[in-house]
């Protein structure tokens, strides 16, 4: 039984198998949360829930993102790896 969640598996599943494009897209995600969480950028602002969630759980950006990841609310660009959120 694992401790962590999300499991990596799932993880992967979402990052089509690919450990370093799953670290890309968690870590941009984590990026925008974070510059969100700071209200610096634009791009993040229209997440608003990913603030209320993080202030209430007092969790870090990354396992935020990670989060998203497997929730399946974070999808990229094969070409540019440029993160989108649903």
């Amino acid at each position: 039984m694992s401790l962590i969640e999300p499991k990596i598996d799932v993880l992967l599943d979402q990052a089509e198998n690919d450990r370093f494009l799953l670290c890309s897209v968690a870590a941009k995600r984590a990026h925008d949360i974070n510059d969100m969480m700071r209200g610096q950028r634009n791009r993040a602002i229209q997440l608003e829930k990913a603030i209320d969630i993080a202030k209430s759980n007092n969790r870090r950006p990354l396992s935020l993102a990670f989060d998203e990841v497997a929730a399946g609310d974070v999808s990229f660009d094969p070409e540019t790896i440029d993160v989108k959120n649903h």
